[in-house]
């Protein structure tokens, strides 16, 4: 499974990409990046900065607090578009380049049905009511564009591919002879069952030494040269992302005394994630090459099921408090990889090969694992939050939000026998405990009124899940900050609500990883989104 080795860096997460094939990192890491739910939701909930345990009477109940569903006496309908944007810098190499992106989404599309006020002289039960609603839980867009010079000769994508050919396999212990690489590679379908077969075909790297004799002549094999290499390269590390995690939920929530409120939720997932990282050098001053790009295509698509209980309590009827447990997502997912290999010769040699075939423009790179399909389990949560009104001019509330990371889980039925597919599922638990911890998110808003007029403004705080930072990224700091405000107007038939977010933090990835950190290069990014949503909705 090839597509685990750039895992992280089409995901940009833990913030190096040292990972080698079939690794339980990168499935752990994956894990964790379709976890992280940072801000979701209607405009008004946005604008509160994602406060939803001690709320209702707002459609981002359903998918987040569904006892709020009950403080409902009237049914609605809203939808929700949303603008999201990216602007990021990122510096490598001692140099700063940025990469901005947007695209425009729903963000959430839900109809209210209230039920029959018994009236408090009748039950205790003065209300049901029901929703339904489509919303985001994340939206991966995102842009990297890094360009650098690197003046290290002992640095170069194309040492990967040498380290591999030196490396040979179970069959080639010793490394791969030059007709060992070259059986390695389909001339009909123009494919490649690794890297480094491609980048032999490319003429990228080539043998070195004289291993054997027979009745052809000399037999070359290791140790592997590559092109170009005693030059400065220019480097450029692009990564382009899309797609969301979505839900589709139904809810259910009762009024007890206009003071106790309980509500469930059920929410079936899907998961759409594309991502294309495409890493290019460029000799500087070279002979044999006028460059080469490897490109990595990963899409990831999967379905999946969850469930939650919420609470709301009236202390009194300035205060009130709120809490939800939110179980895992069990999800089935399904990865998709694709990598080729390209080149533009320079020396006419390459070109037109004397003593060989003329190259290909590129060459795919193709093994059984690529469609590789595994299930997933996302965290457990838990959330407890208060909220206090100040009479008619609007209220305080803050949220905190445990969640644990270190339940993620992966498994597969993929491998042909029980104990691969279970050694893989200990080895992502085992990667996972390892790797990331449990965090409590912690978010305050505000909200005033005027009349019909309402002024909003929210602020979160998102800690790190990672239980250690890496050496080869310093200053990387993942923690988030989550600053938003909204307004709003709504009267007896009608609102409408706008909301702008700004969220920040900072990640890296290696593009490429060599056995020396002195060799293996990281960018580092500061990323910054933003989110601007409309909610428009009519109560009926």
């Amino acid at each position: 499974m090839r597509h685990t080795i750039f895992t992280t860096a089409l995901l940009l997460s833990v913030a190096q990409l040292t990972y080698g094939q079939d690794t339980p990192a990168a499935y752990a890491d994956a894990t964790y990046q379709y976890s992280e739910n940072t801000l979701n939701g209607t405009a008004r909930f946005r604008g509160l900065g994602g406060n939803q345990a001690a709320l209702g009477g707002d459609a981002s109940n359903l998918f987040g607090n569904p006892a709020g569903l009950g403080f409902y006496n009237r049914s609605e309908l809203s939808i929700s578009p949303s603008f999201n944007g990216v602007n990021n810098r990122s510096s490598y190499l001692g140099s700063q380049t940025t990469g901005t992106q947007g695209n425009v989404s729903i963000g959430q599309f839900s109809v209210v049905f209230s039920g029959r006020d018994n009236g408090p002289e009748n039950r205790r039960v003065r209300r049901s009511n029901f929703g339904i609603s489509y919303s985001q839980a994340l939206n991966f867009q995102n842009y990297i564009n890094a360009v650098g010079i690197n003046q290290n000769r002992n640095s170069s994508i194309l040492q990967t591919y040498v380290n591999e050919a030196n490396a040979g396999d179970n069959n080639n212990p010793n490394g791969y002879t030059g007709a060992a690489i070259n059986n390695l590679y389909d001339f009909n379908s123009n494919q490649a069952a690794n890297s480094a077969a491609a980048a032999y075909q490319l003429y990228l790297i080539d043998p070195t030494g004289v291993v054997g004799q027979n009745a052809s002549g000399q037999i070359f094999g290791p140790p592997y040269a590559r092109a170009d290499a005693n030059t400065a390269k220019q480097q450029q590390a692009t990564i382009s992302r899309s797609g969301a995690s979505s839900q589709w939920t139904l809810a259910y929530a009762g009024n007890f005394d206009d003071k106790f409120y309980i509500g469930g939720s059920l929410g079936i997932t899907r998961l759409r994630f594309n991502s294309t990282y495409a890493f290019t050098e460029t000799p500087i001053n070279g002979t044999a090459f006028n460059n080469y790009v490897q490109t990595n295509t990963l899409t990831v698509t999967g379905t999946g099921i969850n469930a939650t209980l919420g609470i709301i309590y009236k202390l009194v009827p300035e205060v009130q408090v709120g809490a939800t447990i939110v179980s895992p997502t069990f999800s089935s997912v399904r990865e998709q990889f694709q990598q080729s290999l390209s080149a533009s010769p320079r020396d006419p040699n390459i070109i037109n090969p004397p003593n060989g075939p003329t190259p290909p423009g590129s060459v795919a790179v193709v093994t059984g694992n690529d469609n590789f399909p595994y299930s997933m389990q996302t965290p457990f949560r838990a959330t407890g939050g208060a909220t206090v009104f100040l009479g008619k001019a609007g209220f305080l509330t803050a949220t905190a939000e445990y969640v644990g990371y270190g339940g993620m889980r992966a498994r597969t039925t993929a491998f042909n026998d029980v104990q691969t597919n279970n050694q893989f599922r200990s080895d992502v638990t085992r990667e996972v405990q390892a790797t990331y911890k449990s965090v409590v998110n912690l978010r305050a808003g505000a909200e005033f009124r005027a009349g019909i007029a309402r002024v909003r403004a929210g602020v979160g705080y998102l800690p790190s899940a990672y239980v250690f930072d890496l050496d080869r990224v310093p200053r990387a700091d993942r923690s988030k900050l989550l600053v938003s405000a909204g307004l709003g107007v709504r009267n007896d038939r009608f609102f409408a609500d706008l909301s702008g977010s700004y969220l920040t933090y900072s990640s890296g990835f290696t593009p490429y990883s060599l056995p020396s950190d002195a060799n293996t290069p990281t960018v580092l990014t500061s990323n910054r989104g933003t989110n601007v949503t409309l909610s428009v909705g009519t109560f009926f």
